[in-house]
């Protein structure tokens, strides 16, 4: 087995699927609201990792002699791991924290 390539396109196939899709969602949508609303747009932010993990596949499957749909099938669940994880990542590291409260002031009488 390949497994530098299996890894290796999967790699790139995370991170222009998950990094394409974060980038549309942060930098286009202003708000989450419109991805309430389907469109164009938001349906592409959904394809965009789909075909990512496909095009790495498909290039793993026909650049490998030997175990090619096995070699295929890891490609595709490392990829879709790694993309759901960059998700989660973005997610995190965009989410708002709580506001801190002002402490309330005390005056002496």
């Amino acid at each position: 087995m390949r497994l530098k390539l299996v890894f290796v396109s999967s790699l790139i196939a995370a991170v222009v699927g998950a990094g394409g899709a974060i980038a549309i969602i942060l930098f286009v949508f202003s708000s989450l609201s419109p991805l309430m609303k389907p469109g164009a747009v938001v349906f592409s932010t959904f394809l965009l990792p789909f075909v990512a993990t496909l095009i790495a596949a498909i290039f793993v499957y026909r650049h490998t002699a030997r175990r090619r749909k096995l070699q295929a099938a890891l490609t595709t669940i490392i990829s879709l791991l790694l993309i759901l994880a960059a998700f989660v990542l973005a997610s995190i590291v965009t989410s708002r924290s709580r506001p801190n409260q002002p402490q309330p002031v005390l005056h002496a009488t």
